[in-house]
């Protein structure tokens, strides 16, 4: 199975991850400033900052897939986009994936757009859909030696939507990849979960 190490791995997109990676039978390593308040029993633990990649050693050694599920709250609300930076910078030229989560407003509504950002977005959650545009965008301007993927989270997406939301909605979701996944993509049916 796959090594994959989980950035955020104790908020909600991450833990999610975290949780579904290991009931599949990977090696999951979960980084977060904080510990799991209710830890996934088969997945390691490691606390640190992604702004401060060299603290976490080699955690990213030999990692099939590194994901990052950060969000642009909080105090990393300007400090997303100078993680993924550096993320970029570490994995480039290896062969370890990039998955990216970002948000719902950088999703086209339609094939060749207009994006839900641009189609009356609420403004509480602008400065978010903007960091995951950017981080997208960032993405998009990578060289070929960096194996990327970008998911787009539904529109109706966190721990409010669980109840609130039908289970089509809260699960639909798009996703962007780089030159080396679309590549693959088009060798290579993707297999539905058993």
């Amino acid at each position: 199975m796959s090594r994959i190490v989980v950035i955020g791995g104790t908020g909600y997109a991450g833990a999610h991850i975290v949780r579904e990676a290991v009931s599949r039978g990977h090696e999951v390593v979960s980084i977060s400033r904080s510990a799991p308040q209710t830890p996934i029993e088969g997945a390691r633990y490691v606390q640190g900052s992604v702004l401060d990649l060299a603290s976490l050693g080699d955690v990213f050694d030999e990692a099939d897939a590194v994901i990052s599920a950060l969000s642009p709250r909080g105090d990393m609300q300007d400090a997303v986009l100078g993680a993924l930076k550096s993320l970029i910078e570490k994995l480039s030229g290896t062969a370890t994936r990039l998955g990216v989560v970002g948000g719902a407003g950088g999703s086209l509504v339609a094939p060749g757009g207009p994006r839900l950002f641009d189609t009356g977005f609420p403004d509480e959650y602008k400065h978010e859909a903007q960091v995951g545009i950017d981080s997208l965008e960032l993405l998009q301007s990578t060289d070929e030696g960096l194996d990327w993927f970008f998911v787009h989270p539904a529109e109706v997406f966190g721990p409010w939507a669980e109840e609130s939301a039908p289970a089509a909605i809260a699960m639909a979701a798009t996703c962007s990849c780089g030159p080396k996944t679309a590549a693959r993509r088009s060798r290579a049916p993707i297999s539905p979960s058993p």
